[in-house]
C-alpha cells in the first residue's frame, strides 16, 4: 500500500466562486472568503483521493453590503443556525491526464446532497522555496432549492429576481505536507 499523502489548502493562491442570473438578464458572481480543504492521496495519485471542504457561511461576499446581509440571514445560509458548509468527496474519478470528476455530498443548513464537479488538473511544482504544491480548477452546478435556499421575488415583467441555477467555480492549490 502507498504512503497516504495529506494535502492542505494554501489561501493566498485560492479562490470559491459562484454566480446566479439576477432578474434573468445578467449574472452576479460572489465568493466566499474563509475556506477549508485537505486532500489526502496515495502518494501524489489524485485519483485515489479524498476531499474534504469546510466553507465558513458568514464570509460570504458580493459587491453589495445589503446583500451580503441578505445572503447571511433565514432567507439563505441562515449562519445563526448553520455556520458552515460541507463538503466531502465519495469519488474523484481521473478522465484523463489533465481531467477529473469529483463526486460528493455537499451538506448546507443540515441538507445533504450529492454534486458533482467537473476538475482540471494544473500539476504540481515546487514553489521557490522548495514546497511541492498541486493546482486545481473546478466547475459545478447545483439547484439552491435542492438546499432549502428557496428565497425569491417574481419580476412585474415575468420571471424571478434570482435564478434557482447556482454556477459553481474555483481555482485551488494545495500545500503537500512533509512526510512524518
Amino acid at each position: 500500500m502507498a504512503n497516504q499523502t495529506k494535502w492542505t489548502l494554501d489561501p493566498a493562491h485560492s479562490e470559491l466562486l459562484f454566480k446566479v442570473r439576477h432578474m434573468m438578464i445578467a449574472n452576479v458572481q460572489g465568493e466566499f472568503r474563509d475556506f477549508h480543504a485537505t486532500i489526502s492521496t496515495e502518494g501524489d495519485d489524485f485519483s485515489k483521493g479524498s476531499v474534504e471542504v469546510t466553507i465558513e457561511a458568514a464570509s460570504v461576499l458580493t459587491n453589495s453590503e445589503d446583500r451580503n446581509k441578505h445572503l447571511r440571514s433565514a432567507d439563505f445560509f441562515d449562519v445563526e443556525n448553520f455556520k458552515e458548509l460541507k463538503f466531502k468527496s465519495t469519488s474523484f474519478k481521473k478522465l484523463d491526464e489533465e481531467n477529473y470528476l469529483l463526486k460528493g455530498m455537499l451538506n448546507i443548513k443540515g441538507i445533504e446532497k450529492e454534486v458533482s464537479l467537473d476538475v482540471e488538473y494544473g500539476g504540481l511544482n515546487k514553489d521557490p522555496w522548495g514546497v511541492m504544491k498541486a493546482g486545481f480548477s473546478f466547475t459545478g452546478k447545483i439547484n439552491r432549492k435542492d438546499w432549502g435556499l428557496n428565497w425569491n421575488a417574481a419580476l412585474e415583467s415575468g420571471g424571478v429576481l434570482v435564478s434557482d441555477e447556482v454556477r459553481i467555480n474555483g481555482d485551488i492549490q494545495f500545500i503537500k505536507e512533509a512526510a512524518k
